[in-house]
């Protein structure tokens, strides 16, 4: 396998900085962390630049907050300068990670995302008798930060870059919450074969969920396992999003000699899989995936979501601080999405005259 090395001065090159910062800010721009971040962006930029090339670049501290769509998440929210660069490293490691990836693995990729994994879960079940759909537990708070570094070292050799790398795995720092509340990331205990009675509580685990790299690091996670279900267990109708995979087949017992093999493959990157979200069932009873609901003869939207996405637009009725045009860019944008399943009847009563009436359309 080709390691890449003298990765580090694309790295930390003011033009990729640059671009960084670029990206870091889209949709955000009018923050007040980005504004002041850009009242003084190319001095910034530099003194961002001078603290990468002598390796005293110290990440700040995660601010935490909670959401539940439908459970509960914690996000951690990285200062503005560390989401820099976040985009900086990525703009330089993701394409060499990328064109290692299986072609059915649709999560935060250019070009592919969940509008394209659902097509071709769709093929894919209108195709087959069975399938084996999966979820991890507790995904993100469960990986095992040296498994992943060995992972990526497999790739890079590139020095300087791999110290960048560790400090943005290894950093934990947490802003203290508001009084009276507590917020902490939900790390479940799990033994595996080998472990001692300490080895869930020593071992480094969890990424952040809201961060670039969390997203690419979590993809990379499971590429190994991705050519391990379609090389060795030769599935040929296999796909992933982040951590919810899906097995196709004609053949039930093939799909339950599957799943024994994937829990073992799993536990080696000290993984379960979710209990009762896993299940191996036929595709005529309809599927969900990525918020759509497959069935033989039509995709509807989970009800879920279309709650969720109706008290969102509620929400834009109170809503003073958007512009017409911010407003109607995201009415525009969830159109879209529904526009992906059989949902024309169910558009034509959301988006009601009188809404947009009220919106000022």
């Amino acid at each position: 396998m080709k390691r890449y090395g003298n990765l580090y001065g694309e790295i930390t090159s003011f033009e990729n900085l640059l671009s960084a910062a670029k990206r870091a800010q889209r949709g955000k721009r009018y923050r007040e962390p980005v504004l002041a971040f850009n009242a003084e962006l190319e001095g910034n930029l530099l003194r961002l630049q001078r603290e990468l090339r002598h390796q005293i670049y110290e990440p700040g501290a995660y601010k935490l907050f909670e959401i539940y769509e439908p459970k509960r998440r914690v996000i951690a929210a990285a200062p503005y300068r560390d989401r820099v660069v976040h985009h900086a490293l990525c703009n330089i490691i993701v394409p060499i990670f990328d064109r290692t990836f299986i072609a059915t693995t649709y999560a935060n990729r250019s070009g592919y995302g969940s509008h394209r994994g659902l097509r071709q879960f769709v093929r894919f079940a209108r195709s087959s008798r069975y399938v084996l759909q999966c979820d991890i537990c507790k995904y993100f708070p469960s990986i095992d930060i040296a498994i992943l570094k060995a992972q990526i070292r497999r790739k890079l050799k590139c020095k300087p870059t791999l110290w960048l790398i560790d400090t943005i795995l290894d950093n934990q720092q947490v802003r203290k919450a508001p009084l009276g509340k507590s917020v902490a990331p939900d790390r479940p205990i799990d033994y595996f074969p080998g472990d001692d009675l300490l080895a869930p509580l020593t071992r480094a685990r969890g990424l952040p969920i809201g961060n670039l790299t969390s997203q690419f690091f979590a993809n990379l996670y499971l590429s190994g396992f991705d050519r391990y279900v379609k090389e060795t267990l030769k599935v040929s109708k296999y796909l992933r999003y982040v951590d919810d995979f899906a097995l196709f087949s004609d053949d039930r017992g093939f799909l339950t000699e599957c799943r024994v093999a994937i829990e073992a493959y799993l536990a080696t990157l000290r993984l379960r899989i979710h209990p009762i979200k896993s299940q191996l069932f036929q595709t005529k009873y309809g599927a969900s995936f990525v918020g759509f609901r497959v069935l033989p003869d039509r995709i509807r939207v989970r009800n879920h979501n279309l709650r969720l996405g109706r008290r969102r637009l509620a929400q834009l009725r109170c809503d003073r601080t958007l512009t017409p045009r911010e407003i109607q860019q995201r009415l525009q944008s969830w159109n879209a999405h529904l526009a992906h399943g059989d949902t024309w009847r169910l558009r034509q009563k959301i988006f009601e005259p009188d809404f947009r009436e009220d919106l000022k359309f």
